[in-house]
């Protein structure tokens, strides 16, 4: 059934609490719906939203919000060592990796508590702990907004990249994601990532290696270092993480040799934005309503009443001092919406 609201409250609709309507609401519960929301006209612009997780309004939307309510999941394939489940957009993804977990399905468990929904997690190329969500994706499916026709892309036609996606450049607003297919390893074929931080530790300490033991230690990694939303706004991480030359990465060491560095595969240096942060001294600072989490540089987080522009101007601040002090520039990872 299709929802159609006017001058609709997107409070509940965004991490950061920020209080702005949208002067269309429309959320759909099937790819069919969808085509005939689009061919039958919509207001413009249009902006499609899943769980609210990534996104900084600057102020009320004067066009149509979409929200996938898509929640099917279906096996397309399986074998003895895997599975290729294709999962409606609209199903939350941490809900996912629960069931996939009780399913025998092994993967995702390092993306767990990672707030949003399975749409987004193909546009954001959501990652966390060493995995990505686009190693594990096998085909997207969307219908474009343009005239409602329907796409499939392949994992490559995708572009997956570090926080990146086709669909946040040439694919930008071009479409709506209604199915995500996973391919998935069976246990006992299961193969782990647990090199991030002391996450290996955790895991090992707390007994088996299991599917469900990482994701219960991914689970006390972020609680202890990212808010509570419903307590909290924030969109948590709100930078990305820096990459620059080799050259500018051993100039730099030079100057602060505690300074973490992480080779690329280009050749490049990734940096720690939360390091840049912290030793620009932003680490608990407030302005108002708008603040850097105690726990966590890169969080900036809404402790009331901030605006989106409040909050957008406090994270300029934040990135202007990391250019002034280290010649870096860090790049938002929480998409602003105008």
């Amino acid at each position: 059934m299709i929802k159609r609201e006017s001058d609709y409250s997107l409070l509940h609709h965004n991490t950061f609490g920020v209080d702005v309507k949208a002067a269309t609401f429309i959320e759909f519960e099937s790819q069919y719906e969808l085509e005939e929301i689009i061919k039958s006209g919509i207001q413009q612009p249009c902006f499609v939203i899943g769980g609210g997780s990534n996104l900084l309004f600057m102020g009320d939307y004067c066009g149509t919000i979409l929200h996938s309510a898509i929640k099917d999941i279906k096996i397309l394939e399986e074998t003895d060592s895997e599975v290729l489940v294709r999962v409606g957009s609209g199903v939350t993804l941490d809900n996912f990796i629960d069931y996939s977990i009780q399913m025998g399905w092994q993967g995702l468990e390092n993306l767990s508590a990672i707030p949003g929904e399975v749409g987004a997690s193909a546009v954001q190329n959501v990652g966390a702990y060493g995995v990505e969500a686009g190693n594990l994706i096998e085909r997207v499916e969307a219908v474009g907004l343009q005239d409602g026709d329907l796409f499939s892309f392949t994992a490559e036609e995708c572009s997956f990249a570090y926080r990146d996606s086709f669909f946040k450049k040439a694919g930008k607003n071009r479409y709506v994601i209604t199915y995500v297919t996973y391919r998935l390893r069976k246990l006992p074929d299961a193969k782990y990532s647990l090199e991030y931080g002391n996450l290996r530790n955790m895991v090992v300490n707390a007994g088996d290696v299991t599917p469900q033991s990482i994701r219960e230690a991914v689970k006390d990694i972020r609680s202890a270092k990212l808010p509570d939303t419903s307590v909290l706004g924030s969109a948590g991480s709100f930078f990305m993480n820096p990459v620059i030359t080799s050259q500018h990465a051993a100039s730099l060491l030079k100057e602060y040799p505690a300074m973490p560095q992480y080779d690329t595969a280009d050749g490049g240096k990734k940096l720690s934005a939360a390091w840049l942060i912290d030793r620009c001294g932003w680490k608990e600072k407030r302005m108002g309503d708008v603040g850097v989490y105690c726990h966590q540089p890169l969080v900036i987080v809404n402790h009331g009443d901030a605006t989106g522009k409040d909050i957008y101007n406090y994270s300029q601040l934040i990135a202007d001092s990391v250019k002034e002090k280290f010649g870096v520039d860090i790049q938002r990872e929480v998409n602003i919406i105008e």
